[in-house]
C-alpha cells in the first residue's frame, strides 16, 4: 500500500465502500490508520465478516442491510461524515488495497497548499500504474464519455481515489448506484464551479482486486451503464 506518510492526516475521513472484502479489509485499514485515523467503512449487504474486520481493525462501520451498490455506499458514507464529523475533508478510498495511503495523505497536502475543493486520482498522468491494453483503451474510451457530459477534462474518469473538501460534499447526492456513480459524481463536482486538479497516483492491480472487479469484463459493464442508463 506504498509507503506510510509520518503525519497523521486529522482534518479528513476516509470513506470506504465495503463489499464482501474480508480478506483483505483489515489490513487496508490498519495501514491506512498509521495515517489516517478517521475512516468510515460503509459495508453494503455483505455476506461475509466484512464489517466485522474492518471493526477490529479500528474504523467506524454503517451497514446497509442490502446491498445497494457503490453509488449508495459512498453517498451513506459522505452523509456519515458531513452529520457526524467536522473533518474538512473526506478521501474516497477502495476496500481492496489497490490504492495507496500515501496519494492519498499527499492529495489531501494538495488541497490545503492549493485551495482545492477537488483533487481526483489519475492513474495516467506518470507511467506508475500499467494497465494492459484492452483494459486502457476501455478506461480512455470512459473517460472520453465521461469529459463529453460533464464539461470536465480529466484524464482518468474512474478512479476511486479523490480527495473532497466539505463545501463541494455538500453538493454531492449521488443516484446511480451501479459503477456509473463515478461519472454522476464528477458531474455534481464539476458543477459546483469550486477549484480542482488531478494529482498523479499509483493503482496496484494484483489478484486479488482483479478477482474482485478490475477485471475488462467490469469494465465495459462500466461503459455499458455510462451509454445505457
Amino acid at each position: 500500500m506504498g509507503a506510510m506518510s509520518t503525519t497523521p492526516v486529522t482534518d479528513a475521513w476516509l470513506v470506504v465502500p465495503l463489499y464482501q472484502e474480508a480478506a483483505v479489509v483489515g489490513d487496508v485499514v490498519r495501514q491506512a490508520r498509521a495515517t489516517f485515523p478517521h475512516i468510515v467503512c460503509v459495508d453494503d449487504g455483505s455476506a461475509d465478516e466484512s464489517a466485522e474486520r474492518a471493526r477490529e481493525a479500528g474504523a467506524v462501520v454503517v451497514r446497509h442491510p442490502v446491498n445497494l451498490g457503490q453509488g449508495a455506499a459512498l453517498q451513506t458514507g459522505i452523509d456519515f461524515v458531513l452529520s457526524r464529523t467536522d473533518a474538512r475533508y473526506l478521501v474516497t478510498f477502495d476496500a481492496d488495497g489497490q490504492h495507496q495511503v500515501a496519494d492519498a495523505a499527499e492529495m489531501v497536502r494538495r488541497a490545503r497548499e492549493e485551495d482545492l475543493a477537488v483533487v481526483f486520482g489519475s492513474r495516467f498522468l506518470d507511467g506508475r500504474t500499467r494497465p494492459g491494453l484492452l483494459k486502457r483503451i476501455v478506461l480512455k474510451l470512459a473517460v472520453w464519455v465521461t469529459n463529453r457530459s460533464t464539461g470536465l477534462r480529466l484524464t482518468d474518469a474512474h478512479n476511486g481515489l479523490r480527495v473532497i473538501r466539505r463545501d463541494a460534499a455538500e453538493r454531492v447526492e449521488l443516484r446511480q448506484d451501479r459503477m456509473a456513480h463515478a461519472t454522476e459524481i464528477v458531474a455534481q463536482l464539476g458543477r459546483t464551479g469550486l477549484p480542482w486538479a488531478e494529482h498523479p497516483v499509483h493503482l496496484l492491480y494484483t489478484d486479488y482486486s482483479r478477482a474482485k472487479g478490475q477485471s475488462l469484463l467490469n469494465s465495459v459493464n462500466i461503459l455499458v451503464d455510462l451509454v445505457f442508463r
